[in-house]
């Protein structure tokens, strides 16, 4: 049963890159100060379709803002390269979110990496990559228990690599079409059985904005509504694009519940 009370955060998205596709997120540094609890930075991006990026040129992204980050800011780096998780922490000195797309299946040392140097990490369902993930959408088991499957394998390899603080993103968006993916946010309840935080991220995603002949730009109050749904079903975590938005979305989660 979803606990209503339980502790819930904002992460707002800030793109460090020329192509992510809701245009506003790339560069917009005013996440910094949007009161959100946690800063998630990308500097290449996942879409759909997106050219790949060199690890030297995500790092020359990467580190000019990390070394200005403010103290006491919670930060999550968007990233699939161990290597740039053990340059981001020589910077930054402490720990952080490991923001990881490919749950350690794109690079064999991440995960070693990660429980090796005593940070937080969010592993993410997808398969293939930004540029064949959307045929790879076919589920035999059906999409939710797939997921659940790759989520029960991935616990044991984290295990194994004493990795022992993970957070679980189910990955809407990425290698699933839209009924899937409402599939899987119907479920979403279902993955607490890993006793893990939830991270969700639907925000402005092409699963709103395509079956309703918008732009993302345009998808705002739609995205909210999937917010209220995640909270309804477990969601731990909202990855957004509107701070603002999701945090009186979550205040109104609790006041339905009458915690508020």
């Amino acid at each position: 049963m979803t606990d209503p009370a339980r502790k819930i955060s904002v992460m707002a998205i800030l793109n460090l890159t020329p192509d992510s596709y809701f245009a506003p997120s790339r560069h917009n540094m005013a996440q910094l100060s949007s009161g959100a609890d946690i800063i998630d930075i990308g500097a290449m991006s996942t879409r759909s379709g997106a050219a790949d990026v060199s690890e030297e040129e995500e790092w020359a992204r990467l580190a000019p803002v990390l070394s200005t980050l403010p103290e006491g800011l919670e930060i999550s780096i968007d990233t699939f390269r161990s290597g740039i998780v053990r340059k981001a922490y020589a910077v930054l000195g402490r720990r952080f979110i490991v923001n990881d797309i490919s749950a350690g299946d794109d690079d064999a040392a991440m995960l070693d990496t990660v429980a090796e140097l005593g940070l937080d990490y969010a592993a993410m369902h997808k398969k293939g990559d930004p540029r064949t993930m959307q045929t790879l959408c076919r589920y035999e088991e059906g999409v939710t228990e797939a997921v659940l499957a790759y989520f029960d394998s991935f616990a044991a390899r984290a295990s194994r690599a004493g990795l022992k603080d993970w957070i679980l993103d189910p990955g809407f968006g990425f290698a699933k079409t839209a009924e899937q993916n409402y599939r899987l946010m119907l479920d979403l309840e279902r993955f607490g059985r890993f006793g893990r935080k939830i991270l969700v991220g639907v925000s402005r995603k092409s699963m709103i904005y395509r079956p309703l002949c918008i732009t993302p730009e345009e998808a705002l109050p739609q995205t909210q509504a999937l917010h209220m749904a995640a909270l309804e079903r477990g969601a731990d975590i909202l990855r957004v694009h509107d701070p603002e938005e999701a945090f009186r979305t979550v205040r109104l989660y609790r006041m339905l519940h009458g915690l508020d």
